[in-house]
């Protein structure tokens, strides 16, 4: 028993260690980058918004993509699956303003969901790169810009990934940790891995890419509720790479009510398992620097939850004042080394964004305990969701994110 537990705590110190290396050098890619200059000539880029009821978000989505300011040809197409709200009167009334904007119904089919409607997005259109936003985003003017520059520059890109940053923040407790986790894993963990591998990963929104490798690669997987994910693995499976441009940002609204925010990270979580899954059926994701990617994804989602679940067995039994096995090293040095290095991750997070407040600092030091630990549960509801449809032979449904009314940002 003693030898086991060793063996835990080894493979959870060389977990804690590789997220902190990985933060280090997020940080100094941060504090160092410089962006590529403008470029001669610039491609053309065909702007594709996913929308399913959108109504109440899609006016102010699609003024903001009315202001970007993009120098080649750039052609804005809302593709809408079938809303049944006001979203295709709303839409509509911009493409008769804006010669740029195009109002594109989706036909029926299955499965429905994100990646079968980017699918139709591709085969309507005709442009040398494509680019992602959800319909509740409004990217700075640059950002189009930006990612473009910075794929042409990048020998064997395939694209590049932007920051998203959450414009609904200040609304309650939830929507400032999301925002703050989003800074650590949107952002700065980005920012290490391509500093540290040359390994960037597609966030769903706010990423580029190019039309001639994803139809390469077949488009994208319709049974990939994370189909970001699934579509990074690939491409860095093929040899392309995914530069990470943090100067291209975007906001975004994020869940408001612990309700929303479950329906969605379980889809999220559910589109994981998925392609952890299709990981260990492939070798094709094992090969080259998708090796790191596939490991990181087995070591998260198959290892790193379960030790953490087993330090806190033990924190429990600790504090229940029940005997412990005696081994070596301090087992509950599990949980107080999650603590630590999961509170530097946001610490490192503000001071590089300079925003560092004492709301914040609260915030960082409360989160392991409430915010983070969402994440067990909401892992174990997905992999329970999954495993039943699996045993059943159903698909996982596509799960829209409730939106909320926007406010200036």
């Amino acid at each position: 028993m003693t030898n086991i537990l060793t063996m835990i705590m080894i493979f959870f110190w060389i977990l804690l260690l590789f997220y902190s290396a990985v933060t280090i050098s997020g940080l100094w890619y941060r504090v160092r980058y410089k962006h590529p200059p403008p470029l001669e000539k610039y491609p053309s880029v065909a702007l594709f918004i996913p929308a399913y009821n959108e109504g109440v978000v899609i006016s102010d989505t699609l003024s903001a993509m009315g202001k970007l300011n993009y120098p080649g040809k750039l052609d804005i197409y809302l593709l809408d699956d079938g809303s049944k709200d006001d979203t295709a009167d709303i839409s509509k009334e911009f493409s008769e303003a804006f010669a740029n904007i195009h109002y594109i119904p989706v036909p029926d089919g299955e499965p429905r969901g994100k990646s079968r409607v980017l699918n139709y997005g591709l085969k309507i259109s005709s442009s040398d790169y494509f680019i992602v936003y959800d319909a509740d985003n409004q990217p700075e003017a640059d950002a189009v810009t930006k990612l473009v520059e910075a794929a042409e520059t990048t020998n064997g890109a395939a694209g590049a990934v932007g920051y998203v940053k959450t414009q609904n923040k200040e609304t309650n407790m939830l929507t400032r940790m999301i925002a703050l986790e989003f800074r650590v894993f949107q952002l700065l963990m980005q920012c290490g891995r391509w500093s540290l591998f040359k390994l960037g990963s597609l966030a769903g929104t706010n990423m580029l890419l190019r039309r001639k490798v994803i139809e390469e690669l077949g488009g994208y997987d319709v049974y990939a509720l994370a189909e970001d994910a699934e579509l990074t693995v690939r491409l860095t499976a093929a040899g392309y790479l995914l530069p990470v441009v943090p100067t291209s940002c975007t906001w975004e609204q994020e869940p408001e009510n612990l309700k929303v925010f479950i329906k969605q990270r379980t889809r999220w979580l559910t589109g994981n398992i998925y392609l952890l899954e299709k990981s260990l059926r492939e070798f094709s994701f094992w090969k080259g620097r998708t090796f790191i990617l596939s490991l990181q994804h087995l070591l998260t989602y198959a290892v790193f939850i379960g030790l953490l679940l087993f330090s806190h067995i033990f924190f429990l039994l600790s504090i229940l004042g029940l005997d412990l096995p005696n081994i070596a090293a301090p087992l509950l040095m599990l949980w107080f080394m999650s603590y630590i290095v999961y509170s530097a991750q946001l610490l490192s997070a503000i001071v590089i964004d300079d925003d560092i407040t004492l709301r914040n600092v609260a915030y960082v030091f409360i989160m392991y305990f409430t915010y983070a630990q969402l994440f067990v549960i909401l892992l174990i509801r997905s992999m329970y969701i999954y495993i039943k449809s699996r045993m059943k032979g159903q698909t996982v449904s596509w799960d829209k994110t409730q939106r909320f009314k926007q406010t200036e940002m």
